[in-house]
């Protein structure tokens, strides 16, 4: 799936332990890396934007402001240690070029 300049997707996540029993990490770390390569980490509780919705399920609202592929990876670590990856691809505006 692809999106726009100026569009915000929801990240989300579950973590689930080696039962598969939906679970809380002791730390939950979201890192992001913009097309610029510019890579921030957001870290749960400490930042108020990565959201815990309920026990193991997190999300975060990204605002899209640059065209090119965004890196999204979670990590878990703690009492659950796993971490997952997704790409976003984001398209580049006609509004973009010069008349």
């Amino acid at each position: 799936m692809s999106y726009d300049i100026g569009d915000t997707v929801g990240l989300a996540t579950t973590f689930k332990n080696d039962a598969a029993v939906v679970t809380d990490p002791t730390t939950v770390t979201l890192k992001i890396r913009r097309p610029s390569r510019v890579e921030t980490t957001h870290i749960y509780p400490t930042d108020p934007n990565v959201v815990k919705d309920a026990v193991g399920q997190y999300h975060y609202d990204l605002y899209l402001n640059a065209a090119g592929k965004w890196l999204i990876r979670w990590i878990g670590t703690g009492a659950v240690s796993t971490a997952t990856e997704e790409t976003i691809e984001v398209n580049e505006s006609g509004f973009d070029d010069p008349l």
